[in-house]
């Protein structure tokens, strides 16, 4: 049956994908996103445009900090009489892929991320409460893991201990969720996602960046030896799992990730070999903030979702590629910025 979901950070990298396979499967969906300048918003409104031309896409440009605006939004649809039938349904799952992620950038500047990931995501969990809406699905990080759990990472290891602002934001919304779900009854899942990677992807993570740089000769910036790993997920597989966690589950937390770690410097030679060009690199020191590896146990995901990844590294890099050769002229515009590791989640 057709329903009808509230998708967050809709312009966003993992937001847009998932969107799009939702409406593609005959839902409604509306977008929220309030197009900020995490990192240049044009990638942003280029993912947008390709939501906007598909039927029951409907996008209000929204800040989830914005707890007065998010309750004029559920307010009026609450209201609304519209002409079609799934417009007219309540929501059947919010799903809050808005975000500020990046572990650098947090460093410098946490007061943002604890608002939006923070502040944001209890704005969302209480217009579930008010509104009756009973399924929530949260984005979290593997970045909450660190160095003193060992790996593959479970999903019932010690997370209070996390090394940035930006997994201590995650780790405090992965908490008043469960409060949600402990009080109100709220389905929840939680999300917490390794290293995403893929088409139109973030200009500030890694494999953009590497893709754009290698192909047009210049230099790349690498943090360590290159010798770190992570875990590599390709968007299509992460949406998929995250449509997957619509389900009921009463409170779950999953880890979505490609299960096969790889170290940087082998994924900067497969973009060297996939554009034909020899990387040149520019190392400098390892943050204190990012660990020497990541990897997931997904057991729990094969379990209670059915999931596992499905594109390899080796293929996803190739459609990375080419989606950057057809959309070179607009990606070369874009603005770079190696501020961060170079990973989402």
């Amino acid at each position: 049956m057709a329903e009808r979901y509230m998708v967050t950070g809709c312009g966003g990298f993992i937001g847009s994908k998932v969107a799009e396979l939702l409406l593609r499967a005959g839902h409604a969906v509306v977008g929220v996103d309030n197009i900020n300048d995490a990192y240049d918003p044009r990638l942003k409104q280029w993912r947008l445009t390709q939501l906007r031309s598909r039927a029951n896409f409907h996008f209000q440009r929204l800040d989830i900090t914005d707890r007065a605006a998010l309750t004029r939004l559920f307010e009026a649809d609450a209201g609304s009489a519209g002409v079609d039938e799934v417009a007219q349904r309540p929501y059947a799952a919010v799903v809050n892929l808005a975000a500020r992620a990046g572990v650098r950038p947090s460093v410098e500047i946490p007061w943002v991320y604890y608002q939006t990931n923070c502040d944001g995501t209890l704005n969302l969990l209480e217009m579930c409460r008010r509104f009756g809406v009973r399924k929530f699905v949260l984005a979290s990080t593997s970045s909450l893991y660190g160095q003193h759990n060992p790996v593959p990472y479970r999903e019932d290891a010690d997370t209070n201990r996390p090394l940035s602002p930006y997994a201590a934001s995650k780790k405090a919304a992965e908490t008043l969720a469960y409060t949600y779900h402990y009080l109100h009854g709220l389905d929840v899942s939680i999300l917490r996602y390794f290293t995403v990677y893929g088409p139109a992807g973030r200009p500030d993570m890694s494999v953009f960046r590497f893709v754009r740089r290698i192909a047009e000769g210049e230099p790349i910036v690498v943090f360590g030896d290159g010798t770190q790993s992570r875990d590599f997920t390709y968007v299509d597989d992460i949406a998929g799992g995250t449509i997957a966690a619509l389900k009921p589950l009463g409170y779950e937390v999953i880890n979505l990730g490609g299960d096969r770690p790889t170290q940087l410097s082998d994924v900067i030679d497969q973009i060297a070999e996939l554009v034909g060009k020899p990387p040149r690199i520019e190392r400098r020191h390892a943050h204190p903030a990012d660990v020497s590896a990541t990897w997931a146990d997904i057991d729990r995901a094969r379990r209670l979702l059915d999931w596992s990844p499905e594109i390899s590294l080796e293929a996803g890099l190739g459609r990375s590629v080419t989606w950057y050769r057809q959309n070179r002229e607009m990606a070369l515009e874009l603005e770079l910025t190696d501020r961060t590791e170079g990973t989402y989640g």
